[in-house]
């Protein structure tokens, strides 16, 4: 047990270290992961115009007007809340478009009925959440010269909220499937080892406890699957498998993005790991 504890505590110190290094760039990188699925379904929408507005109009019997406006909501959204969030420029306004941009799509593409990309839908919004945290600055002292206590709520349950929502992307990368028939196919050791141990790291990121070493190995963790299991440059443009697999490829990038975020930040007021330098 006191071991287990020394090598947690050397991981933590080792994390920090690492952290102190890279928090000039740690910050703008996981915007730019966080960003990404937005800003290649902006650049599809400009790239797959007609397919686009067919898809709609096919799909909903909208009509070419409507159908022409809801990719033109999605391109010009899309790419200008992208700008925003990368410039630091009104975020809450970017975070209040990409946010609807979400809703928008999980309607119109009846997401809201499909549990895996709706708890991936989720996610995003959890991720966003956490960009918006960021850009809020700390309530500022009632007096000059006077520190401030730190105490922003606003902020620390937003930081709650998108740690929270990121679990479900998570969630849909688990393979505890309840089928007998395909058991000694499905449940690999290696499998059961990585659901379990992503599971336990999700658990801890949420409640916030250890947070900023448990989302790094998080990082670690969903990049090699997302780079082994979503190779879409691998695929023929032909086959439609490239485009799905590119849609999960930006999708989980993105939430690396929030973990990201989530190890620049920190785990917020309302945590374990908060709670516990009262103790």
């Amino acid at each position: 047990m006191a071991l287990s504890r020394e090598l947690l505590a050397k991981a933590e110190d080792i994390t920090d270290q690492a952290l102190r290094h890279g928090k000039l760039v740690l910050p703008t990188i996981a915007r730019l992961c966080l960003i990404s699925t937005f800003l290649e379904d902006g650049i599809r929408m400009w790239v797959q115009w007609s397919e686009q507005r067919e898809y709609m109009d096919m799909s909903w019997g909208c009509g070419k007007f409507l159908a022409t406006v809801f990719v033109l909501v999605n391109l010009v959204g899309q790419l200008g809340g992208c700008v925003m969030v990368i410039g630091r420029f009104r975020v809450a306004i970017a975070c209040g478009i990409l946010f609807f941009i979400v809703v928008l799509q999980t309607f119109a593409y009846s997401i809201l009925w499909d549990l895996q990309f709706l708890f991936r839908n989720l996610a995003l919004i959890g991720a966003l959440l956490l960009v918006l945290a960021e850009s809020r600055v700390e309530g500022k002292s009632l007096f000059a010269g006077v520190p401030s206590l730190g105490d922003n709520k606003p902020k620390n349950y937003l930081q709650l909220t998108g740690r929270s929502l990121l679990a479900f992307m998570f969630i849909t990368l688990l393979r505890f499937e309840i089928s007998f028939m395909q058991a000694s196919k499905q449940f690999t050791s290696d499998a059961i080892v990585q659901d379990i141990v992503g599971s336990i790291l999700m658990v801890l990121v949420t409640i916030g406890y250890k947070t900023k070493l448990s989302a790094l190995i998080l990082v670690c963790l969903l990049g090699v699957l997302n780079f082994y299991h979503n190779a879409w440059w691998n695929i023929p443009s032909y086959k439609p498998l490239r485009d799905f697999l590119k849609y999960d490829f930006f999708q989980t990038l993105s939430v690396i993005g929030g973990l990201l975020m989530i190890v620049s930040l920190g785990p917020g007021g309302v945590s374990m790991d908060e709670h516990k330098k009262k103790w």
